[in-house]
């Protein structure tokens, strides 16, 4: 296998391990054992445990931003609802689609080491500044209300969270159908009431 491939199939294989059994349980031994190869294979091709996780850690960040930033309006917020209920569809999508990249993200996987949790409250800031922004575009042209949108956009990024690790953790319970449609029904109910 050419090396490339090589570490993309033990990068698979680590991502595996660590969604199932947890940071405390990544090892050489349980990757290789993951990939059905021998310790000297992934060390040939990553010298140990600690390269392999910073490469499967630049991995994860990358996908998991890629994903979030095609959520992001590319232009204008014409109908700043619509976008909520469009942005949390395609999470729960992500989510579903890639579970295993998302458990970690999610705080589903436990006994992440402080480097993991500072690269994702690093890039949760950055999703959270766009969905401020997004927002404060959005309720202007919408004409209201006004509102803290940094408070907002602080709220909206936990509670899409909380349903991505509600989706993974009880998909039967939590449907996508009926998170949008609760979602729906919130931001109907906080339509401003024109006045005449």
């Amino acid at each position: 296998m050419p090396v490339e491939e090589r570490r993309e199939h033990l990068l698979d294989a680590a991502l595996r391990v660590l969604a199932r059994d947890g940071y405390d349980q990544v090892s050489i031994e349980a990757i290789a054992n993951e990939a059905g190869v021998t310790r000297p294979v992934v060390y040939a091709a990553y010298n140990g445990l600690e390269p392999l996780l910073h490469s499967l850690l630049d991995r994860t960040e990358r996908r998991a931003l890629a994903s979030a930033m095609r959520l992001m309006p590319e232009g204008d917020v014409e109908d700043v609802d619509g976008w909520l209920v469009q942005g949390a569809g395609g999470l729960i999508d992500a989510v579903t689609q890639e579970p295993d990249v998302w458990r970690p993200i999610l705080g589903i996987t436990q006994n992440a080491p402080p480097m993991v949790r500072e690269r994702i409250d690093t890039s949760r800031e950055l999703i959270r500044g766009f969905i401020a922004d997004a927002l404060e575009q959005g309720l202007e042209k919408r004409g209201g209300p006004f509102i803290d949108v940094e408070m907002l956009s602080h709220l909206i990024l936990i509670s899409a969270e909380h349903f991505g690790r509600l989706v993974l953790s009880d998909p039967e319970h939590f449907t996508r159908k009926r998170v949008l449609r609760a979602l729906k029904g919130l931001l109907t109910a906080l339509q401003p009431i024109p006045r005449g």
